[in-house]
């Protein structure tokens, strides 16, 4: 397993759309591996491979509170969704920045999971807001892109800020 680098917004790199990952395989699996412990070091509740500059749609979720509850998420696809919910969310693409977004209460995805099989589930929640967020950016979208365009400038000139004292 290895630690991968996270892209930072407003990064271009975070905008690529993902790809549909065509041969679930041992490359698919490793990756999923490498993510999961990425994310847990970050520390994170989920990553999408885009974020590690993998164009394809993967993603890693863990809402519980042990950490023990690893979802892996491969082509995931929203099929349906519904209720309203305003959360308060926060990216490792985006340290330190926290703002509150809506998104929908419940959806129910369909994706396949590290052997290759499909599986669908219906959540709500947190676990529901976390994958429309990573679903989010394996469409090349980040979770401020939600907000107005003055909290866009002025996340984008604090994350500045904080690169030139990190500098």
């Amino acid at each position: 397993m290895a630690l991968l680098p996270i892209l930072r917004y407003p990064d271009p790199r975070l905008h690529r759309k993902a790809a549909l990952v065509t041969e679930v395989d041992e490359a698919i699996r490793k990756l999923i591996s490498d993510m999961a412990e990425t994310m847990y070091e970050a520390p994170g509740i989920g990553l999408a491979a885009t974020q590690v500059d993998v164009h394809k749609r993967v993603v890693v979720i863990d809402v519980s509170e042990d950490k023990s509850k690893l979802f892996a998420f491969i082509n995931p696809e929203i099929l349906d969704r519904s209720g309203e919910q305003v959360c308060e969310e926060g990216c490792l693409s985006v340290p330190g920045i926290y703002e509150k977004v809506t998104r929908s209460e419940r959806v129910k995805v369909r994706a396949l999971d590290p052997q290759g099989e499909p599986f669908t589930l219906e959540v709500e929640g947190l676990l529901a807001v976390c994958i429309q967020h990573e679903i989010d950016h394996l469409d090349g979208k980040v979770f401020v892109e939600h907000l107005s365009q003055l909290k866009q400038s002025r996340i984008k000139a604090r994350l500045a800020k904080q690169a030139r004292i990190t500098a």
